[in-house]
């Protein structure tokens, strides 16, 4: 049986560890020791690393862990992470026989330019692209570009686990708030994560199905989103890619 166990890293970071009885693969182990501490005290031979982005709060730990734990790595094909040894790119697939599982790759570029997400077991690790409640800045991609990657991730189906980089949720909650006042089940989101952070424990992974309906980013249609987005720009505008960058830069700055 698979398990998906959450190792904090730095401040906010997750390492998210997808794990059966003698098997263990990590997603974007910016640090090593979590990585070690958990496989040594669990009994687990490290099966495959996966990384999204080049980050070093996502990647900075790899080299360490090959050291003694040698695996593939696999991670997006055209950004500059030297620890690869299986660079990967949508349309390509996956497969760690260890632990049973099989992932599509998609790219979602904007956050960085080549950025990828892992799409399988109903479950979605898009690293920095989809946060819950939020979405990750645009560094190195276009605001055009982060529309498109997270209207990709949009289409998924709504009992998709989504497993981000950072437990950033109600942060952006407070923001999604400011932007959409009178959403209802945001309200309610908001009270269920924050009894969860209370006692603890992480609001991830969150479901697909509830960004679809509090998530400002991928709301851009929505109403609502488009005046708030108006109103911050003194200007009417109503095509979601600009609203999706009005809402982006307000966030910036929130």
């Amino acid at each position: 049986m698979l398990n998906i166990v959450p190792l904090k890293a730095f401040k906010d970071n997750y390492i998210w560890t997808l794990r059966t009885a003698t098997h263990a693969a990590v997603v974007d182990p910016g640090e090593s020791q979590p990585v070690l501490d958990y496989l040594a005290a669990e009994g687990l031979q490290l099966a495959a690393i996966l990384a999204t982005h080049h980050h070093p709060d996502h990647v900075g730990g790899i080299a360490e862990l090959l050291r003694t734990r040698p695996c593939p790595v696999y991670g997006p094909k055209n950004e500059p992470i030297p620890t690869l040894t299986h660079p990967v790119s949508e349309g390509d697939t996956v497969r760690i026989p260890e632990i049973g599982a099989e992932f599509a790759v998609l790219d979602i570029p904007g956050h960085t330019r080549a950025h990828i997400a892992y799409y399988g077991l109903e479950s979605l690790f898009c690293g920095d692209t989809l946060f819950a409640c939020g979405c990750g800045r645009v560094f190195e991609g276009t605001p055009a570009q982060m529309f498109a990657s997270l209207a990709k991730l949009l289409a998924l189906p709504d009992a998709t686990l989504v497993y981000c980089g950072h437990e950033y949720t109600l942060a952006n909650m407070q923001f999604a708030k400011a932007v959409e006042p009178a959403n209802a089940a945001l309200a309610a989101r908001e009270s269920h994560d924050r009894a969860l952070r209370e006692r603890g424990l992480p609001t991830l992974p969150s479901r697909l199905g509830d960004e679809k309906a509090t998530n400002p980013f991928l709301r851009c249609r929505e109403p609502a989103v488009i005046e708030s987005a108006n109103k911050y720009l003194g200007s009417r505008l109503a095509d979601p890619v600009s609203v999706f960058s009005a809402i982006r830069e307000w966030k910036n700055g929130f």
